[in-house]
């Protein structure tokens, strides 16, 4: 899956290739032990580095699994405009399951989650750098639909959001069930229906 680099402090002094190595030794360390199992001593020794190569990119292992993370989760893919509020839904859930076909990310996501929840130093690091950029790359569905007049101005964006990710997420991760193609397809109909969505004005 592309990633797109969130450069760490004084990234302009680092290998890029070495942080994207170490980048990947951290997920890979976070899919086989966890959040609370993995560590800067594991990370770095699995990586053949000291951890002085950490901890020039990273203060701590909250915000190396965090970067790390947001680099998997969060390639800030652009929905491009396909001209209709349906075209660009059907794009975003597109995004989302190709997200969640990740292997690793299947296992880190469900983690995460519940170490947030003890952790709200994390819960709030992880809405920064992953839930907050996700859902500010849809919002231009919604401001293109509305001035198409396919939605009202007064749509609530908070919902709308929520079911760009929230159903398709619940099925793959939760239910642990396949995201085929009949089901994307049904979600955009009944995620239009829910909206309120209306044909274009001419």
């Amino acid at each position: 899956m592309t990633r797109t680099r969130r450069a760490p402090s004084g990234a302009a002094v680092l290998r890029v290739e070495l942080t994207d190595a170490i980048v990947e030794v951290v997920i890979d360390e976070l899919a086989e032990k966890g959040y609370a199992r993995t560590s800067m001593d594991g990370v770095a020794k699995r990586a053949e580095v000291g951890k002085s190569s950490l901890y020039r990119r990273w203060s701590s292992k909250q915000d190396m699994v965090v970067d790390a993370v947001s680099q998997l989760s969060v390639p800030l893919v652009d929905i491009p405009d396909s001209g209709s509020l349906r075209g660009d839904v059907e794009r975003a859930f597109e995004v989302v399951a190709e997200w969640l076909s990740d292997e690793r990310l299947g296992r880190i996501l469900p983690d995460l989650t519940a170490e947030a929840k003890r952790n709200p130093a994390l819960a709030k690091a992880l809405s920064e750098h992953l839930e907050n950029p996700r859902r500010a790359k849809a919002e231009p569905v919604l401001d293109r639909a509305i001035a198409r007049g396919e939605l009202p101005r007064d749509v609530d964006r908070e919902l709308a959001l929520d079911m760009f990710a929230a159903p398709i997420y619940w099925r793959h991760t939760v239910r642990r069930s396949e995201i085929t193609p009949e089901f994307l397809a049904q979600l955009v109909d009944s995620t239009l229906a829910f909206l309120g969505a209306r044909p274009p004005k001419e």
